[in-house]
């Protein structure tokens, strides 16, 4: 029903697993795809192969999105190979375990780095070149409002991301639309072995009794990026299956 033929995105992050998801989702709805990375390019020309395979448009594009320089680089690149740019949607990031009580400031800088200051890089480098009507889209998650036990740095780097798409809306509108995306417990594979009984919980709990498939995640940016948003801005789109509901 989404039509994005003539459209180009950049999709940040998109070697991991849920970035990916959201590249071939652009890509099954038309769109030419740059398919950014930091460390993880076999995966990313995976990726891309995949989607050319399939008859679309991708290339490869490496870049440390914490780095302001190299996203004016990635930005310039994707413009270059693939003819223009008319949506970002920013997913790269890290999300590792650690109490808060001892952790050291590094450690708290490092994943503030990633998950917000790398967002507000890909803005910086992306805002000025698109064109009336494009959009941002920051991949956030639902600990941004709820947090989780040894998540407080990526909790407060969701938190973040969330405002400062808001904040983004008010400044760069009428000209752009920016929003996030914040999804649950999103599936891949192992994690019903790795954590047992926090995906038991989670079922138990969530309305439609499910893990967020990647998939999911990225039709809800493909949605943000697409005409039928076009009077959307400054929202957050929580895709949880129905946890938010629940009161958890």
């Amino acid at each position: 029903m989404i039509d994005l033929n003539h459209t180009v995105v950049l999709v940040t992050g998109a070697s991991g697993g849920i970035g990916s998801a959201i590249a071939r989702r652009f890509a099954a709805a038309g769109a030419a795809v740059g398919v950014g990375y930091s460390t993880g390019a076999e995966r990313a020309r995976t990726v891309v192969a995949e989607i050319v395979t399939n008859g679309g448009r991708a290339e490869a594009l490496a870049a440390d999105v914490t780095d302001p320089d190299a996203c004016d680089r990635l930005v310039a690149q994707c413009r270059e190979r693939l003819g223009g740019l008319d949506a970002v949607v920013a997913a790269a990031g890290v999300q590792p375990v650690a109490d808060l009580p001892g952790m050291p400031v590094a450690d708290w800088r490092a994943v503030l780095d990633a998950d917000a200051t790398g967002p507000f890089a890909t803005l910086q480098a992306a805002a000025p070149v698109l064109p009336d009507g494009g959009s941002i889209t920051f991949v956030a998650s639902i600990e941004g409002s709820r947090p989780a036990r040894g998540h407080a740095h990526y909790a407060a780097a969701k938190a973040a991301t969330v405002m400062l798409a808001r904040a983004a809306a008010v400044e760069y509108g009428p000209r752009i639309r920016v929003n996030s995306v914040s999804p649950g417990l999103v599936e891949r594979p192992g994690i019903a072995d790795d954590w047992p009984d926090g995906v038991a919980r989670w079922r138990s709990r969530a309305p439609l009794g499910e893990l967020v498939s990647p998939a999911a995640v990225g039709d809800a940016c493909v949605f943000l990026a697409s005409p039928m948003a076009r009077a959307v801005t400054g929202h957050d789109l929580v895709v949880d299956a129905g946890m938010g509901a629940t009161g958890w």
